[in-house]
This record gives structure tokens, sequence and C-alpha cells, in this order.
């Protein structure tokens, strides 16, 4: 199990930080990929290595991608082809995909939200065809998700997800989540 998390220029940092750090705890592989190269800078100017180009990416290697909000990370993320062939193939296959704060945008401008209910940054419904006011939102193989608050419990969904509900417990265990 392989997890992809993009990093475009701009992502937000306690999101992205958030869900490589749960999903590890839970023995989920994740690798980051920046775009457009392996040094990221962050909202905040924080510079990260990613762990591969997004151009190298292979999408069979993956079961999910995760993508982190910020801004203007989510709309460089929205700019990129690739970004958007991947978030289409994978839920077309059924994979996860998974975005939270503006990413859920993304999903938007690759035309997998028509008929699945969503949320995403307050103010941001209106680019949503089926917004919904809860922290996160599970329809199917989509989880989304509002911001950085959210971002213990959105990578804990997703834990539960994908390695199950035991897995996501023991993460929230050792994480001293309530």
């Amino acid at each position: 199990m392989n997890v992809l998390v993009p990093l475009a220029e701009g992502f937000e940092e306690i999101e992205a930080m958030t869900i490589v750090d749960v999903l590890r705890r839970a023995d989920i592989k994740v690798t980051t990929a920046g775009l457009p190269g392996t040094i990221v800078e962050s909202s905040r100017k924080v510079k990260v290595l990613a762990d591969t180009k997004i151009d190298d990416v292979k999408e069979k290697d993956y079961c999910a991608i995760v993508l982190p909000g910020g801004s203007p990370g989510y709309t460089n993320l929205a700019r990129s082809k690739k970004i958007l062939q991947i978030i289409d193939d994978f839920f077309k296959e059924k994979k996860l995909v998974a975005a939270i704060c503006g990413a859920p945008f993304v999903l938007a401008q690759a035309g997998i939200l028509t008929n699945v209910k969503a949320t995403i940054y307050p103010g941001m419904e209106r680019h949503l065809p089926k917004p919904r006011p809860e922290r996160i939102v599970v329809d199917g193989n989509v989880i989304t998700s509002q911001g950085p608050g959210t971002a213990m419990d959105f990578s804990l969904k997703i834990v539960e997800y994908l390695a199950g509900k035991a897995m996501m417990n023991d993460v929230k265990e050792q994480l001293l989540v309530g």
C-alpha cells in the first residue's frame, strides 16, 4: 500500500505534514512528490525535500492520492495536467482520492465531484457541485475535509479507509487523540 501526496509550491504545512506523519504511523507507505521539483516551498516559506518529482510518478505504484491544500498550493495542483489525470484515473479505478482545505477545488477541476458530496475550506463552497458543511465528508472513494484544524481527523479517516478501524484506533492512541 503506497499513498501519493503531491506537494505543489504554496502547500499548507500543517495539512501535508499531518497526512504524511499519521499515515506512516499506520505503516502506510507515503511518497511525497514535488511539483515541479523535489524542493518545494510551502505557503509560509518552509522548504521541504519531496521524495520524488511528480513527473517521475507512475500511477500503478499507488493505491491513493491525498492532496493537501494551502494557497497557492491548491491552484498550482489544479494547473497540473498530470495531477488532474491521476485524480480522474484513480476515481474511475475506485482508488482513494482525498483532499483537504482548498484542494477539493482540484477534484472539482478534474471533474470527479459531479455526483459526489464533498466539503471544502469555508467560503469556497461555490467551487463544488454538492458542497456539504461538515468538517469531513466521505462519499464512496472520495474523502474531503475543510482545513488545517481538521487535518488530524482527516488523516485518521484516511487510515481507517485504507487500514481499518483497529489501526486507526491504534494510531489515535499513540497520538493521544481523544
